[in-house]
């Protein structure tokens, strides 16, 4: 890709997303969310694939039917209230319309279908802007309108998605996969809570992005798209194969590891909100997802020569430390003991 068309593509990005988190006007919020769906195209397509092309027409589709519903259903909410302002959604319809919406801009279930394919189409580096930076715009509408959101569809949509993300995740060999379905039942831990705690959605989302953020550059750092490549990679880089094992397990929510803050805290707040029903089927349904992170972790790093594969091995080549990687790992993994603190705040 031409510099000057990624510099703009990227500034574009950013201006959207500073656009739509900082506005109180829907129509403001709905330029940002445009903006931004048409700066990442060139990022999806600059590989000119037919795989990247399919996903770029996959992509488009989709967001400009959501920020076509998003609209609708804000212009629906000002004809009954006859205001624009994003706190004050108060239409039933319009505050429907507007979950649909999110939900398909996040991907949540079962609006969900089209973001594998998209992230499988794209680069790595790509894969890593649509699993972060992208979502943060529709989470923070879903932030700013969380008062007047339905909760028993919002329960429904988060059961769902970590129930579908664990179980489509068990049979995939495809990382950049993997990785989507692992966005989606992520998503679906941060719509259960959304409603009841909005701070503490917010707190998954960041855990989330800075546990992703981490394994998606230490995957561009080896080269790694396939379990297949996963399993040969120690021989390069062993240090960051068995810090990736970490942040993988990490993913996963387990204790003493950073991943397993929000879903404590997930589980605490669903739990004073009497919803200590559903806080167990997200618990439960989040084993599914266990498994597949399991897998990777032994892929990586459990998983040593001379065990036969059928992918040649790469050449061994000296790389420079990554310090971002460094630094990003070490939050993933040691962020725990902050707890305290978070509670005190929350």
């Amino acid at each position: 890709m031409n510099p000057h068309t990624m510099l703009l593509s990227f500034l574009s990005l950013i201006l959207g997303t500073t656009i739509t988190i900082s506005s109180t006007h829907w129509v403001m919020a709905w330029t940002g969310l445009e903006l931004n769906t048409l700066a990442i195209i060139p990022f999806i397509s600059k590989s000119h694939h037919p795989r990247a092309i399919e996903a770029t027409i996959k992509y488009f589709l989709v967001q400009a039917t959501a920020s076509a519903l998003l609209l609708f259903s804000s212009m629906t909410n000002a004809w009954s209230t006859g205001q624009w302002d994003i706190t004050q959604l108060a239409h039933p319809t319009s505050s429907l319309l507007l979950t649909v919406a999110i939900a398909m801009k996040l991907g949540l279930v079962p609006f969900h279908f089209w973001f594998p394919e998209v992230l499988q189409g794209s680069s790595l580096t790509t894969a890593l802007l649509l699993s972060t930076m992208m979502k943060l715009p529709p989470t923070a509408l879903l932030f700013l309108t969380s008062h007047s959101l339905n909760p028993t569809l919002l329960t429904t949509m988060a059961i769902a998605s970590v129930a579908l993300g664990g179980w489509m995740g068990l049979n995939q060999t495809q990382l950049r996969k993997i990785l989507a379905f692992s966005s989606i039942a992520h998503l679906g831990w941060l719509a259960a809570v959304i409603i009841y705690n909005p701070e503490l959605a917010l707190l998954t989302f960041y855990l989330y992005i800075l546990m992703t953020t981490t394994v998606f550059l230490t995957l561009n750092s080896t080269k790694t798209l396939k379990l297949t490549t996963l399993m040969t990679s120690w021989t390069k880089s062993p240090t960051l194969n068995a810090t990736l094992m970490l942040v993988l397990l990490s993913l996963a929510g387990l204790p003493p590891l950073t991943g397993f803050l929000p879903k404590w805290l997930i589980i605490q707040e669903l739990t004073k909100q009497e919803m200590a029903s559903t806080a167990t089927i997200i618990a439960t349904l989040s084993l599914l997802g266990l498994f597949f992170y399991l897998r990777l972790a032994y892929h990586s790093t459990i998983t040593l020569p001379p065990n036969s594969t059928n992918h040649m091995k790469l050449w061994h080549l000296a790389k420079p430390t990554n310090t971002t990687i460094a630094v990003l790992a070490a939050l993933s993994m040691l962020t725990l003991p902050l707890s305290p603190l978070i509670l005190t705040t929350t």
